[in-house]
């Protein structure tokens, strides 16, 4: 994904700090606006494989710091439930500027409250997610409920919110109740939602998730995050979330910003925009990503030239494998394949213009699960070489290069 740092003003007018990350091809796609969780920012790393899933399905993301947090401008004790909502407001009128008005809100904990909030003001917003989000902002103070009644006489308290010192004033107490979250779901109209919850969740617990679903009008819907955390830290759960929310917003987005099918005649056709190096892969009834290794400039989204080409490898063996054993009825209950190939691509490709040929050496190496006998085992080992692909590589295939006209 191509990751453009920007810049917007809240209505305070302090700086704010985001980061647009766009689908590779799909410029012009749906554009989510994500709220992360009170304290968070937009680097959590569970927010950035979130944002990558949902770009593999072609949906941009905005992510960004609230006042006083990260790398936006401004104090954290003076902000407050209302500043948070006036900055995603102020998220959404910068994205409508740069004609992609979001269409979906996505908010995690007490950000999951503020999109729920915020919704009904942007008209753009076709769609709404939370993860682990309270059903009613005032939850967020068992966060620091030790020092309740110090920040109530004095008017403020120094607290500790996974090992970060913050200062907490009476005022931002004082502004979580004045919001009622049941009461704005029950005047929502035109508006999807989709509730994630893990029944693991310690820091909001599952109860909330009935409550915000409860207070809804359909189109809802409830995902159980099972064994998920609060924080989705297992990399596995925060990009199981990306593709739910992917499938799920199908259906409600702007079918006019859907980004066009790759189409070609052609057995695979590979395309790259101005972003490097990040390539849309066509192959059969398949859509595939591609990108350099991040040490050659690229952001290791996909597989390599290199990696695909072992992989071709590789399948091909193992299917061929498959197709023999099954034809003579031995009992072979899996084949893995591991391939090792001693070129270096980085290097290959900064001497792209070597006119030497350079050739790589595949090693192959292959397991073989179930009651074969030894013979069985060497035939396989030969049958693994006969292989189309093998046979290919190993003939030297001639590959001519024209420029395709208009049709």
């Amino acid at each position: 994904m191509h990751t453009e740092k920007i810049r917007f003003s809240s209505p305070e007018g302090h700086e704010l700090a985001g980061i647009l990350d766009r689908a590779p091809g799909f410029i012009h796609g749906p554009t989510a606006l994500f709220a992360h969780c009170f304290t968070c920012g937009k680097d959590l790393k569970a927010i950035r494989n979130l944002s990558l899933a949902l770009g593999q399905h072609g949906i941009n993301t905005l992510r960004f710091d609230f006042t006083g947090l990260g790398q936006s401008e401004g104090e954290f004790r003076d902000t407050n439930f209302s500043s948070n909502l006036e900055d995603l407001l102020a998220a959404a009128e910068y994205l409508k500027s740069r004609n992609c008005a979001p269409e979906i809100l996505i908010g995690h904990s007490l950000g999951g409250a503020a999109v729920l909030m915020a919704a009904q003001k942007i008209p753009s917003v076709k769609a709404v997610v939370t993860i682990g989000a309270p059903s009613e902002a005032h939850h967020v103070q068992h966060l620091f409920e030790e020092k309740l009644e110090e920040i109530k006489g004095t008017g403020e308290a120094k607290v500790s919110i996974s090992g970060r010192p913050l200062t907490i004033k009476r005022q931002f107490i004082q502004d979580l109740g004045a919001y009622s979250i049941s009461e704005k779901l029950s005047t929502w109209r035109n508006r999807a939602l989709l509730v994630l919850h893990s029944p693991q969740d310690r820091i909001v617990g599952i109860e909330n998730a009935r409550e915000i679903y409860k207070a809804a009008h359909h189109p809802k819907s409830f995902v159980s995050l099972d064994g998920a955390d609060h924080l989705l830290s297992d990399e596995a759960d925060s990009r199981y979330v990306g593709e739910l929310i992917a499938s799920w917003s199908e259906r409600y987005l702007n079918s006019q910003k859907s980004p066009p099918p790759l189409k070609s005649d052609s057995l695979v056709l590979a395309q790259i925009d101005r972003e490097p190096f990040v390539s849309q892969i066509k192959a059969g009834d398949f859509l595939l990503l591609a990108d350099e290794p991040e040490d050659l400039g690229g952001q290791n989204r996909g597989p390599n030239p290199y990696e695909y080409l072992a992989t071709a490898l590789a399948a091909c063996t193992v299917m061929t494998l498959r197709m023999y054993a099954d034809r003579k009825g031995w009992p072979l209950e899996e084949a893995r394949v591991h391939i090792a190939f001693d070129a270096d691509y980085k290097q290959d490709a900064l001497e792209c213009e070597n006119q030497k040929p350079k050739l790589g050496k595949f090693t192959r190496r292959i397991e073989f699960i179930g009651d074969l006998d030894e013979k069985q085992e060497e035939r396989l080992l030969q049958i693994a070489n006969r292989c189309p692909v093998h046979r290919n590589l190993e003939a030297g295939m001639s590959i001519e290069t024209k420029k395709l006209e208009p049709s």
